[in-house]
């Protein structure tokens, strides 16, 4: 950092006060009893404005430019505007000291020896505070809520905007430390950058780790770490805690010669810096980041806004007074004891360091900034004195500062790693133009002089050069044996290694060397001079290899030994080789050149920039230096570029190079082609004009691969090429007049061209022009050419089956089932033809053609059933699977349905399809002999399950729908039957829990109250619905009220013993006395007056049948006797046949009822004359079919009339069962229809 003057001017009076316009442009000096105004471009006095009457002190500007305030020791204030014209003027009892413009509200502060002023354009009077001691200073805070003053008696005060004290700074010194300057910071973000405070600090250094929230906050901006170097200082660092308050840090100056920080709470931040001289003046650059200090050391210094002292701005003859920064500038004016006006441009240099993508610079004069250019990432390391030199090299950085240099290492071997810690710290003060590090030692340059010192400290070598060093650089080498690359004045490049005292002269040449650098296998040497040039020597040789003008900066590329570039005259110059250089726009200087990546530094910003090394590349292909070219690509090219360099290699026949080019590029075609002529040439083929022949054809040069096809004595290749890109004019062309063969062959692929071309009807005449059958076929198929297919149909010949297959395919495909019938029958395919009858459903067609050939009958039957079953005409399904002799499969898809109709609560439907399996089961007894145990066992099994689903549909219904359909007798005696029924176990789909609660509520209503409380007592037991819960709860609770008995009337009775049986009977569906099975109606379930007869052993259905219809007539009365007959596995009673029988003698009127003597049941067995004593029409017989007997039942009460189902054999009272076919137009039970015949 440098300060030049840029102008001075002299006033004959003392300057105590300054203010800048805030567009900087002007400059306001309290001089005397005058205003001075100055331009302050180039220090014109514009007007010197007379207004007050004694000493001006203190001068101040409105932010908003428009005006400004004088204060005088003739205790007045006049406000002027910007046009130098005063507008107003009001006075206090003593001297003004101190004006300041509020920087939000413009409202103005005045402060003199007694109180303090503040008046705004809004208001006509001055509110004055009086105050304890004389006011110096003031300052108001960026957000103009707060306004600090300083007190002669060493006190700040801080007010807010109506002039009451809210905090109150009492300092040490008290008031033999008057306080002449105070300043608040203007920037909001500034205190990320202070170092910790109020700790003590060690003695160690070390350094840690901290975002910058600066940076990070903007958008897009790179990532940075920070990692503050705590230095070993006397005094501690400030540093905020209170992030709320960081906005707020007042600057404070005192005749104690010291310099201190505070928060807007009072809290000091850090302790105070001693300044060895009486300040005057402080105050800040418009960002906060430095701040200036004047008084009696009669000069301005610069500090950091921590209080590191940087440097002299400029040295006065007489104390300064005041000096103030013009707004957004360097620019810095001085007002001093004898009238001096100085004005001082202020110069930050450069202060940086580079080894290959790390790049170290000066940030806020005592950071150091290191920036990864590949990552972008950067890191800051903080310090707290003025950073001079900056060297880095490797895992090494080295930062000068006045008193010490500081050498730090990356924590980690890692390429990407940026966290340094401190490694050594030299203490000692030195004098170097240049600075370099290496592993283990660092290089001082002092004008000719070079010195070596370790880490330590310790001189361990020195060389002394015959000319000033201009240029010195690290070029690497083993670690503590580094190579320096050195450029002097005079022209002479010098290599030295640390290790050794002896410097090796590498050349020299007549110019002063401004630039350096050698290539990456230490063979080449570019050199800037002082006359822009840039000259390239072979070091070896000493030889000078080419020379370019207009050059300020050179690098070598790191990857690639040809390759330099140097930047000069606002262009890039790229040079590979001795090709001509290649230019592109570019500002600043090359610093680096890396692959593609080239690192140029543009005023204080590095960049990297990324440059496709196209030109390069495109040099080296133009002399087919294909190799070359490829290690200039691999530095960065575009995709293009890859491909032209793929192509021009293939081309050239260097196969290894095209083939990693195009594998840059992904194409697998090439690859694919260069596999292939990699194969051929290991099998000994070596034509190269054969190979640049398919290389032609690849790249679409097709009739130079021709010719070199034809050269090279394989026309074929030309001829299949030609075809295969459908070529055929030239096809025919490169034929001439040759082979037939090879013609046909041309009119085939050109029908296959036809086809891809989508001009099929073309393609069709020239496939069957060429006797392509097929082929002509599949398109027109494809196409739906029905007529085109008949026609080539009827043409083919009965023995050309596969094509007439095709066709009927075809036919069959586009719905045309008479064509393909048609076609089978010409080719005699008759089990195509019936599969085609079965796949249309034309059934007659196919019955007709099974009724002519027995052995297609599984193909049409099976087909035929499934398709009946998924329309839903299962009967007729049944049929079929029973045609084709497919029973089980009959039994299994009812076992489906059946599950359904279960799962879906169709209980109708379920008892229906039960009722059909057990018929089906039935069939299959009768037909296979092996299966008809476990046949009839699954029979009686579904008639079972289906009166049980045919009972509990009527519960489900009352259950779940809103109306009942039955009678409550009716209900009650169904849900008596099912519960009955349900003794062993309880199938799918069926509640016990509705058919007790429909019990219980019948039960209920009809009067049988015990068997109501035994069913409500019995739901307790069970998970009842919600939807149950409260009606049982309410039951269980009414029905304790009723008597607990049951209505007699309700009681039934066995029409075989007489006796009554109770309503719920553990035994099931039976008497509990003489265990008579009752039957019931299908319908009402009420007990029927039937009783089941079996017939004596020997008489068979048909004589028995017989008997019974002869009707014989009774002729005398007699007592009929039951004789009980005894053996060893039964037990049956027999009437007495030795008489004849009487009209009275019968045995079902003459004491049936009797006291069953045993648990067993006893049947009624009857013989022949018993047989002929029944009357016809008494006597209902179920007659099942084999291998089941036939069933007899003689009713009591032959007036009461009951039907039979002639297919279920299901018993219902006569009038029920009319009503019942009336409602339905079939049986309720099994469906049958009223107009089907008995079966």
């Amino acid at each position: 950092m440098r300060a030049a003057l840029t102008w001075r001017d002299k006033a004959e009076q003392c300057i105590y006060d300054l203010a800048f316009k805030p567009d900087g442009t002007q400059l306001i000096i309290a001089a005397g009893n005058r205003l001075l105004v100055y331009d302050t471009s180039d220090g014109t006095l514009i007007q010197p404005l007379k207004g007050h009457k004694d000493t001006v002190y203190c001068v101040a500007y409105a932010k908003d430019g428009k005006r400004f305030a004088s204060g005088s020791a003739d205790k007045s204030v006049i406000i002027w505007t910007s046009k130098l014209e005063g507008i107003l003027k009001y006075t206090h009892n003593d001297s003004i000291q101190c004006v300041s413009y509020n920087p939000l509200t413009h409202q103005l502060a005045s402060c003199s020896s007694s109180d303090f002023g503040l008046w705004s354009p809004e208001q006509k009077s001055v509110s004055k505070h009086k105050t304890s001691s004389k006011i110096t200073c003031c300052s108001w805070t960026n957000d103009g809520q707060y306004l600090a003053l300083g007190m002669f008696n060493g006190i700040v005060s801080i007010r807010n905007k109506n002039g009451e004290e809210k905090v109150k700074i009492e300092r040490t010194g008290g008031a033999s430390s008057p306080i002449w300057s105070i300043c608040w910071n203007p920037s909001s973000r500034w205190e990320n950058f202070w170092s910790r405070a109020n700790e003590d600090e060690e003695e160690s250094v070390h350094s840690y780790l901290e975002e910058l929230p600066v940076l990070k906050s903007r958008p897009g901006s790179s990532q940075y770490s920070d990692t503050e170097e705590e230095e070993h200082e006397e005094e501690e660092s400030p540093r905020d805690s209170n992030l709320d308050e960081h906005n707020d840090i007042l600057a404070v100056a005192d005749w104690g010669q010291k310099l201190s920080f505070y928060q807007l709470s009072g809290k000091q931040i850090g302790k105070d810096r001693m300044l060895n001289f009486d300040p005057c003046c402080v105050s800040y650059f418009t960002k906060g980041e430095y701040i200036l200090l004047g008084g009696s050391d009669k000069q301005v210094s610069l500090f950091t806004k921590d209080g590191v002292r940087l440097g002299t701005i400029g040295e006065q003859s007489s104390w300064v007074w005041t000096c103030k920064v013009k707004p957004d500038s360097n620019y810095v004016a001085v007002g001093c004891q004898d009238g001096t006006i100085s004005f001082y441009q202020l110069i930050f240099s450069t202060v940086h360091g580079l080894y290959k993508d790390r790049y170290a610079y000066r940030d806020n004069m005592t950071d150091v900034i290191v920036q990864h250019l590949i990552t972008e990432q950067k890191v800051r390391i903080k310090g707290r004195e003025l950073v001079k030199k900056i060297a880095i090299y490797k895992n090494r950085l080295a930062i000068q500062m006045p008193e010490k240099i500081l050498i730090y290492e990356l924590f980690s071997d890692d390429s990407s790693d940026m966290y340094y810690r401190v490694k050594e710290k030299i203490v000692k003060k030195f004098e170097c133009n240049l600075l370099v590090v290496c592993s283990a030692h660092i290089i001082l340059c002092q004008e000719k002089r070079l010195q070596c010192l370790s880490f330590s400290g310790i001189k361990e070598r020195e060389w002394l050069m015959e000319s000033l060093i201009r240029y010195i650089k690290v070029i690497g080498g083993p670690p503590g044996r580094e190579g320096l690359l050195v450029g002097l004045k005079n022209g002479q490049i010098l290599k030295i290694f640390v290790d050794n005292v002896f410097a090796i002269v590498l050349l020299k040449q007549s110019t002063a060397v401004r630039c350096l650098d050698m290539s990456a296998s230490r063979n080449k040497l570019a050199v800037v001079d002082e006359n822009d040039t840039c000259l390239v020597y072979d070091i070896h040789t000493k030889e000078l290899l080419f020379q370019e003008p207009n050059a300020n900066s050179v690098a070598w590329n790191a990857q690639c030994e040809d390759m330099l570039c140097f930047s000069g005259g606002g262009y890039l110059n790229i040079k590979a080789s001795n090709f001509p250089v290649h230019q592109q726009k570019l500002q600043g200087f090359v610093v680096g050149y890396n692959g593609s990546k080239i690192f140029c530094l543009h005023i204080f910003s590095m960049s990297a920039v990324e440059v496709p090394q196209s030109a390069p590349m495109y040099q080296y292909l133009e002399r087919k230096m294909f190799k070359e070219a490829y290690q200039i690509a691999c530095l960065g090219v575009t995709d293009t570029d890859w491909k032209e360099l793929a192509m021009e290699a293939l081309e050239g026949l260097e196969f290894e190079t095209a083939k990693k080019a195009f594998t840059r590029v992904r194409d697998l075609r090439y690859l694919e082609l260069i596999s292939s002529i990699e194969e051929r040439k290991k099998h000994g083929e070596n034509n190269n004009e054969l190979f640049l022949a398919d290389v032609y054809a690849y790249q679409g040069k097709f009739h130079e691969a021709a010719k070199l096809y034809k050269k090279s004595g394989h026309e074929n290749l030309a001829l299949d090429m030609y075809s295969d890109l459908r070529m055929f004019d030239y096809a025919k062309d490169f034929l001439g007049s040759g082979d037939p063969k090879d013609t046909k062959m041309l009119i085939k692929k050109q029908a296959d061209w036809a086809k891809n071309i989508n001009e099929p009807k073309a393609a069709v005449e020239m496939y069957l022009s060429a006797g392509e059958h097929m082929k002509a076929i599949e398109i027109s198929g494809d196409h739906g050419w029905v007529d085109m297919l008949i026609e080539i149909a009827r043409k083919l010949d009965k023995a050309e089956r596969e094509p007439l297959s095709k066709c009927a395919f075809y036919f069959k495909k586009l719905d045309n089932p008479g064509y393909a019938a048609e076609t089978y029958l010409k080719v005699g395919d008759l089990k195509a033809l019936i599969h085609l009858h079965v796949e249309t459903h034309r059934w007659e067609e196919a019955f007709a053609l099974t009724e002519k050939h027995p052995e297609f009958k599984d193909d049409v039957y099976v087909p035929y059933a499934q398709w009946l079953a998924e329309n839903d005409r299962f009967e007729e399904a049944q049929k079929a699977f029973h045609k084709a002799g497919r029973q089980s499969e009959a039994v299994r898809v009812l076992e489906q349905l059946t599950h359904n109709a279960v799962v879906e609560s169709r209980f109708n439907d379920a008892a229906y399809y039960y009722w059909m399996l057990s018929m089906q089961c039935l069939d299959i007894a009768q037909e296979n002999e092996q299966q008809k145990t476990e046949m009839l066992q699954k029979f009686h099994h579904f008639q079972h399950l289906a009166e049980v689903y045919h009972v509990y549909h009527s519960i489900q219904r009352y259950t779940e729908e809103p109306f009942s359909f039955h009678l409550p007798e009716t209900l009650f005696n169904i849900s008596r039957f099912l519960l009955h029924s349900l003794t062993k176990e309880t199938p799918l789909g069926i509640s016990k829990v509705n058919t007790l609660f429909a019990l219980a509520k019948q039960s209920k209503a009809l009067g049988a109250y015990k068997l109501a409380r035994h069913a409500y007592d019995k739901l307790q037991g069970l998970q009842i619905p919600a939807r149950f819960q409260k009606s049982i709860e309410l039951g269980s609770l009414t029905i304790r009220s009723k008597p607990f008995h049951d209505s007699e009337e309700l009681v039934p009775l066995c029409y075989r013993c007489s006796t009554n049986n109770p309503l719920l009977n553990n035994l099931g569906n039976v008497c509990i006395n003489c265990r008579q099975p009752f039957v019931f109606s299908a319908s009402s379930y009420e007990v029927l007056h039937l009783v089941e007869f079996y017939l004596e052993d020997g008489i068979t259905d048909e004589e028995a049948v017989a008997l019974i219809d002869l009707e014989a007539p009774r002729l005398n009365k007699r007592a009929n006797k039951w004789q009980e007959m005894m053996s060893d596995n039964a037990q049956s009673l027999r009437l007495d046949d030795d008489t004849d029988i009487t009209e009275d003698d019968d045995p079902f009127t003459a004491k049936l009822s009797f006291e069953q003597g045993g648990s067993e049941f006893v049947p009624v067995v009857v013989n022949r004359a018993v047989l002929q004593s029944m009357s016809r029409r008494d006597v209902l017989i179920k007659r099942w079919p084999k291998p089941l007997r036939w069933q007899y039942y003689r009713s009591l009460l032959p007036d009461a009339s009951i039907t039979m189902c002639p297919s279920c054999f299901q018993m219902f009272h006569s009038e029920d069962y009319e009503l019942l076919v009336l409602q339905h137009n079939c049986c309720p039970f099994c469906r049958r229809r009223i107009d089907e015949s008995n079966q």
